[in-house]
């Protein structure tokens, strides 16, 4: 753009100075030829052929008196029809002679008297000239003019020959430049490409290997300097990745151990209190208070480690069992586990005319479906209906829970497949949550290459599981 702004403005001033210097021209020849040719005119066939002889073709006279035309003519370079036998003017110069129109002489008897030089359009025939007025020898006033048509000429060839040529270089100028920078921007693209590649990976979660880096790295260029900038912060994000990574790693190892080591101890204490419920002999009621709680807190206990193990295991990557499992059956299992522990709530089922069946895990899916709807009937009031619906969307299983309760609070819907997440902090401990049934629902489903989302506001919640 700047290029063709350039040339532009290079072609208008040149054309501008061209066109002002041939006027000026035009206007020096008249200041010149004092007005002869229109003397000329003065007596008729008086000296008519030596000055038409010696004027340019084109050339104007006009005689005027009283504001009158009473003669005019133009050279039109004809020397036949211009001179007599004798070299004189032929008679009454006819083949010179012009007619004006009232206008045009309006015009002409306008023009000041030895004024300067001014532009005026004679109409379609004589085109514009460039005329000047001068007193004549008579009381009248003689006008002469020179056409500006081969100074108009002069310059449309100049803006033709600019507009040829400046296209011309503008089009080399631009290809040139195209490949220049094309060139120049390899390094910025390779650049680029490392950075695509780098922000393909999954850095959210794993071990992840940053291993590209930039080979542009010269500091004396700006490409350089960025790719060198580039490679100090890949290294940077990679030492950053690799030290998140060990600690999730020996977190892992510490909840599974954890979780491990814990079995027996919990086992212990609640096969003791279990054996000592079972006493023959009168055990006092506090003693028998107590020892339920024990009993009853230890299988909650229990039942924390073998998720928190079960996390660990899915975290881990460990493989699931891949066997034809029907989604149905399943369904049908869970809402009748559900109506058993919760019939307070009114628990609905709306199930396909054909058989869902999926390549999984049957233990695992099962806890999905027990973990949602025993999701909806802790965080839900009694009487809400709860709907489990499976079907088939696309090429996929779609099982979703939806309840008419409360809804999950805005700040939570982001969070709720966390670990440790409880809507009801109040509710979720007198009911025994412990915030990790939907963080198992998530890994499941995860592990079995599908995914979960929700939606909820007040009056409806929906958790959708899509499996392939």
């Amino acid at each position: 753009m700047l290029l063709v702004a350039t040339c532009a403005a290079v072609g208008l001033a040149t054309t501008a100075a061209l066109r002002h210097f041939l006027v000026d021209r035009l206007d020096q020849q008249l200041a010149e030829s004092g007005g002869r040719y229109a003397a000329s005119l003065e007596h008729t066939g008086h000296g008519a052929g030596p000055d038409t002889r010696a004027q340019t073709p084109g050339t104007l006279g006009v005689r005027l008196l009283g504001g009158r035309v009473t003669a005019a003519g133009v050279v039109d370079g004809d020397a036949d029809d211009a001179d007599g036998p004798d070299g004189e003017a032929g008679p009454d110069g006819e083949d010179d002679r012009v007619v004006f129109t009232a206008e045009q002489q309006h015009a002409l008897a306008a023009l000041p008297v030895d004024g300067p030089a001014r532009g005026l359009d004679l109409g379609r025939v004589l085109g514009r000239y460039r005329v000047r007025a001068v007193a004549g020898r008579d009381g009248d006033v003689l006008v002469s003019g020179l056409p500006l048509r081969p100074a108009e000429d002069t310059v449309d060839r100049l803006e033709t020959l600019e507009l040829t040529v400046f296209a011309i270089a503008a089009t080399a100028a631009g290809a040139a430049g195209a490949a220049w920078v094309g060139f120049s921007l390899r390094p910025l693209r390779r650049v680029v490409g490392i950075a695509e590649r780098v922000g393909a990976l999954p850095l959210a979660s794993g071990e992840v290997l940053l291993a590209e880096r930039v080979p542009d790295d010269d500091p004396r260029t700006e490409v350089g300097r960025v790719g060198a900038a580039l490679n100090r912060m890949l290294g940077h994000v990679g030492d950053a990745l690799a030290r998140r990574h060990a600690v999730e790693e020996r977190l892992r190892a510490f909840a599974a151990d954890a979780s491990h080591e814990l079995r027996t101890p919990v086992a212990a204490v609640r096969g003791h209190a279990e054996l000592a419920l079972r006493h023959p002999g009168p055990v006092p009621a506090e003693v028998r208070h107590s020892l339920e709680r024990i009993d009853a807190e230890t299988l909650r206990m229990g039942a924390i480690v073998e998720d928190l193990l079960l996390l660990a295991r899915l975290d881990a990557g460990r493989p699931l069992a891949e066997e034809e499992v029907d989604l149905t059956r399943i369904a049908l299992d869970a809402v009748a586990g559900a109506r058993a522990a919760g019939p307070e709530h009114r628990w609905r089922l709306a199930l396909p005319e054909e058989p869902v069946l999926v390549c999984g895990d049957e233990h695992r899916l099962s806890q999905v479906a027990a973990n949602l709807l025993a999701n909806a009937r802790t965080h839900t009031l009694p009487g809400t209906e709860v709907l489990l619906r499976l079907e088939r969307v696309g090429g996929q299983a779609e099982l979703s829970v939806t309840d008419d309760g409360p809804g999950i609070a805005p700040e939570l819907v982001d969070r709720v497949f966390e670990r440790f997440v409880r809507g009801d902090r109040a509710r979720s401990r007198a009911t025994g949550s412990t915030g990790l049934g939907l963080a198992i629902v998530r890994a499941v489903v995860r592990a079995h290459g599908g995914a979960v989302a929700v939606e909820s506001r007040p009056g409806r919640t929906v958790f959708t599981v899509r499996l392939p």
